[in-house]
């Protein structure tokens, strides 16, 4: 018999194959031996629900939109108010017509049987990787309300680690910008004026000047050329960086770049940590919890890192000893995950780590912030004097000639 399944592959790619089996429970166990996450299974042919858009599979709903959602829909819930009546009334409010479609397929689903986990579980590229998961935890334990609490306790870290960050990258990113542009227009508008003035000066430039010229008046011949191929630069980059293997290798050189390296490293390994002891403390079982874990990981090359650390806990090797292998996690972070194995209380101690990272990436950020000004003023100043003095240095030495 043939069945369309729905996939999610370690790396976070969301796809669907047909596959033939005897029996679905077969295929999803064989599947599931492969590392496979499944959403959804079906026989082919059987559709009981119309497709949406593909602008709606593809779009992931904004975090900030989810979060005010799981808000109001716990909130529903603590009322008292069944879960239909809940959705139908979250219906209601929604105005984003990508969510609103979404949420109504989900409220079908839910309405002929499926449970709320499964619902979201068949839209999983559009929704955090750990929400399917989390819910389906609340639904075992009868405690839905508490367990999306506890989840919006974790987009309210994240959403607040992240904006530390890029609130933290703006200003540098602000005086680089800067700095090009001063450079830009000292090199195409100002410099030239002084080429006729030294043409008539009739004196023999000094080596400085002669490459200040040339440069200048490269860039003021060939602009257009060299504006185009920034342009097809960055674009065959950035459709380069969509790729798997591109992304990949972007991810590996953030990591690398000196100061910022080590903070884009402790995020994204604070990341997984949350995401972990989320998932333990709403009960999903190790390595459940680190397959889902691994793939909300947003940096491809840790993520790359992390997942052998799966087949390894599966194995039953101890889940320190699959991280010190991984040689992302730092020895004091390992011995607080040992101490948590030991103790019975990994989840506890994941969110310790996933804090304790925070605060060295804020710390990390206050200290770059505090270099980064003085030596951006340092490399203007530099940029501007070596170019004042390629100016200027023909000048002296014609005042110098004429005394004589």
């Amino acid at each position: 018999m043939e069945y369309v399944v729905r996939l999610g592959t370690p790396d976070g790619r969301v796809f669907e194959e047909v596959h033939r089996a005897a029996d679905a429970s077969v295929l999803k166990g064989d599947l599931e031996r492969r590392g496979l996450h499944i959403f959804e299974i079906r026989k082919k042919g059987l559709s009981l629900r119309p497709r949406l858009p593909s602008f709606a599979r593809r779009r992931r709903v904004p975090v900030l939109a989810f979060l005010v959602f799981n808000q109001e829909l716990a909130a529903l819930l603590r009322a008292g108010l069944p879960l239909l009546q809940c959705l139908d009334l979250m219906l209601e409010r929604l105005r984003d017509p990508q969510f609103r479609s979404v949420l109504t397929d989900i409220r079908d689903r839910v309405k002929s049987g499926e449970d709320l986990s499964e619902a979201f579980g068949a839209y999983g590229d559009m929704f955090p990787a750990l929400y399917p998961s989390t819910l389906k935890a609340g639904e075992r334990t009868g405690e839905l309300e508490a367990v999306i609490r506890r989840f919006i306790r974790y987009l309210k870290l994240v959403l607040e680690a992240r904006k530390k960050v890029i609130s933290a990258l703006i200003y540098p990113a602000v005086l680089v910008g800067l700095s090009f542009a001063m450079i830009v227009v000292m090199t195409i508008y100002v410099v030239p004026k002084f080429t006729v003035f030294f043409e008539d000066m009739q004196v023999d430039l000094p080596l400085l000047t002669r490459i200040t010229l040339g440069i200048s008046k490269f860039a003021t011949a060939n602009w257009p050329w060299l504006l185009g191929g920034l342009v097809v630069g960055v674009v065959t980059l950035r459709r380069w960086g969509r790729t798997t293997r591109g992304r990949t290798a972007f991810d590996h050189l953030q990591l690398r770049i000196p100061l910022l390296g080590p903070v884009f490293q402790q995020f994204s390994i604070s990341e997984f940590a949350r995401s972990l002891a989320t998932l333990l403390s709403g009960g999903i079982p190790l390595v459940q919890a680190l397959e889902i874990a691994v793939a909300a990981v947003g940096n491809l090359w840790v993520r790359g890192r992390l997942h052998p650390t799966i087949q390894q806990v599966r194995e039953g090797k101890a889940f320190h000893s699959a991280l010190e292998t991984a040689a992302v996690f730092d020895p004091l972070e390992i011995d607080m995950v040992k101490v948590g194995e030991a103790t019975g209380s990994l989840d506890v101690m994941l969110s310790s780590v996933a804090e304790f990272l925070d605060e060295q990436v804020e710390t990390r950020m206050s200290r770059i912030l505090s270099l980064v000004e003085p030596l951006m003023l340092v490399f203007m100043g530099i940029v501007v004097a070596i170019l004042l003095i390629s100016i200027y240095m023909p000048l002296f030495s014609s005042l110098g000639q004429s005394k004589f």
